[in-house]
């Protein structure tokens, strides 16, 4: 793969960029035990739904922090279908597993998260710097399908976490027909779909109790 080379303009870009993550890191460091309650250690996965809604402009809020996510080379495969339509529904119902169905058609919201296995023919725009690098990926499709889902799974997560962040609630879910949903909202396309994630606000009273977790020694490593 070539060297990147810079521009003048990007020179300057990279010196703001440096000059911000400095000023980032003069912020405080972490995060409240409050925020991160509401993101992960007491957030909890929906299975049913009230009926408030959520809108077009919060999902593009939702996005525009989603975008800002770390992927491999800022390829950015993820592709988003935000189901929120009756006739979209439709569609989408019948691709679910039955065990499914009710919930996901009560969610305002529900996300099909994929991913583009031709991501590469954009990284003259997302890598500007060293377009060439598109070239690992143009004739190896291993490494571009692995790249693909890797980093669009990536991508799914940072929804997950940014959705709880701007106080939605989440229901991610891989219990559907993956080949039945591509050739339904897909179809022609480089795209594939990974899973799914409904958005709304969750209906407490269908919570179950939290599920064990490992503990630290039961997976974890220090070498």
């Amino acid at each position: 793969m070539t060297q990147p080379t810079f521009t003048p303009e990007q020179l300057a870009q990279i010196e703001q960029a440096q000059k911000a993550a400095i000023e980032l890191k003069q912020s405080p460091a972490m995060l409240s035990s409050e925020n991160l309650a509401l993101i992960l250690t007491q957030a909890r996965s929906h299975n049913g739904w009230t009926d408030k809604p959520v809108s077009d402009e919060l999902l593009q809020q939702l996005f525009d922090i989603v975008k800002m996510g770390s992927t491999s080379m800022n390829t950015c495969p993820a592709r988003f279908i935000f189901i929120r339509g009756e006739e979209a529904k439709k569609r989408l119902k019948n691709v679910l597993m039955p065990g499914n169905v009710e919930k996901v058609l009560a969610a305002p919201v529900t996300v099909i998260i994929g991913y583009d296995t031709e991501f590469y023919s954009h990284m003259p725009r997302l890598f500007p710097h060293n377009p060439q690098a598109q070239n690992i990926f143009i004739n190896n499709p291993d490494n571009a399908q692995a790249t693909a889902f890797r980093n669009g799974t990536l991508q799914g997560a940072y929804l997950m976490v940014a959705a709880r962040a701007l106080g939605l609630d989440i229901g991610p879910m891989s219990g559907f027909n993956n080949a039945a949903c591509d050739e339904e909202f897909f179809a022609g396309t480089s795209i594939k779909s990974n899973f799914l994630c409904s958005l709304g606000y969750g209906d407490t009273n269908k919570l179950f109790q939290r599920l064990p977790r490992f503990d630290f020694d039961d997976v974890c490593t220090l070498l």
